[in-house]
């Protein structure tokens, strides 16, 4: 990683791609299993070029106990990396209302079950939303120490985590430097 002696730098990287269908349409039940499912999924075979991160440069890869975060980071970075797996580190957890009677598409599903969820309507048995931005915080806290430390820190982790992870880092100083975006494999670099 590139940085002037006094900078430091905490990369924020999204798991690949996972190995679950989502086409067709879901009630209820299978919507519920799809999430499970999504969980449990292997990540499919990529390519990944970045140039800020050049291979084998990186020894200690925060990541969450999800298997896609675990799986995304032994593939960029290598066997020999140490992977720091921290439950902190795991998506915004998320579950599906209950309509028995309807088959919706499994976006559909996860998109309300969301909005109800940002809104405090569907945490009943989940983290609610409150807890998960505290949850990020803690996250921005510790990359924050590692960075101080080693001038640098790198977690794999997850979409909506990593948005929310920016967000604190923003609040304690820090800048975007290189955005991005959110999607599968997407790389934001904070400095500071």
């Amino acid at each position: 990683m590139k940085t002037s002696p006094s900078t430091q730098q905490i990369v924020l990287i999204r798991h690949a791609r996972p190995m679950v269908e989502k086409r067709g349409l879901y009630n209820f039940r299978a919507a519920s299993q799809f999430i499970s499912d999504y969980d449990a999924a292997h990540v499919e075979e990529f390519v990944f070029e970045h140039h800020a991160l050049p291979a084998g440069a990186y020894k200690k890869i925060f990541c969450s106990t999800l298997i896609r975060s675990q799986l995304t980071a032994k593939a960029i970075f290598g066997d020999e990396a140490a992977l720091v797996v921290m439950p902190e580190f795991r998506e915004f957890e998320r579950k599906v209302f209950a309509l028995p009677w309807l088959r919706l598409p499994v976006t559909f599903w996860l998109a309300v079950a969301r909005v109800l969820w940002f809104m405090g309507f569907n945490s009943r048995g989940i983290e609610t939303f409150k807890q998960a931005r505290k949850r990020a915080k803690q996250c921005a806290t510790v990359l924050a120490q590692e960075a101080e430390e080693n001038k640098a820190a790198i977690v794999v982790a997850h979409g909506l985590l990593n948005n929310f992870i920016m967000r604190e880092l923003r609040r304690m100083g820090w800048r975007l430097q290189e955005k991005g975006g959110s999607g599968f494999l997407a790389v934001n670099i904070m400095e500071r």
